[in-house]
């Protein structure tokens, strides 16, 4: 916890300055095509929390707001794996969360994409791998595409690391 609040302090307040729209709209043409070419028009995305402090769905939520709106580029959440085209997964996986995260891996049909979102789905980030509670990183349970660096990661990463997941298919 000591740990979080030093972060916290030394790091402050980041927000995304509103002034990289005309980037944002290139990225998301580009984002747009791709999904029409590659995912017959829309991209349906599992988000699955694997034990994380929450600070990375806000950001996921924050892309589906009025300002950012993914879904006018054909990108869909849904809480079914079995209709999941990619896994975005948040946080180090918890012990507890590796049954659950195995299994939605399992059930996501192939060919799918995973995408590692934040510093502790990749290297487990402020909760540190000696803890207790933690069984690894994203990567350690299963196989990872993309990883989303940033704690947490801004709606812009998240997009520009959507992006990179579905030009690989």
């Amino acid at each position: 916890m000591l740990g979080i609040l030093r972060q916290i302090t030394r790091i402050g307040t980041i927000t995304e300055p509103l002034a990289a729209s005309d980037q944002f709209k290139v990225m998301g043409k580009r984002l747009e095509s791709v999904i029409r070419n590659h995912f017959a028009g829309s991209l349906t995305i599992r988000a699955v929390d694997a034990g994380s402090c929450n600070g990375c769905e806000l950001e996921i939520h924050a892309t589906n707001n009025a300002y950012y709106d993914i879904e006018r580029f054909g990108i869909h959440f849904t809480a079914s794996p079995r209709f999941a085209d990619m896994l975005l997964v948040t946080g180090p996986v918890s012990v507890n969360m590796r049954k659950a995260l195995e299994m939605t891996y399992n059930a996501t049909s192939d060919p799918k994409l995973v995408v590692a979102m934040g510093d502790c789905a990749v290297n487990c980030g402020v909760f540190g791998r000696d803890n207790y509670a933690i069984a690894g990183a994203v990567s350690d349970i299963i196989p990872v595409d993309v990883v989303i660096h940033g704690c947490p990661p801004t709606p812009t990463d998240i997009i520009r690391g959507i992006l990179a997941a579905a030009e690989m298919r």
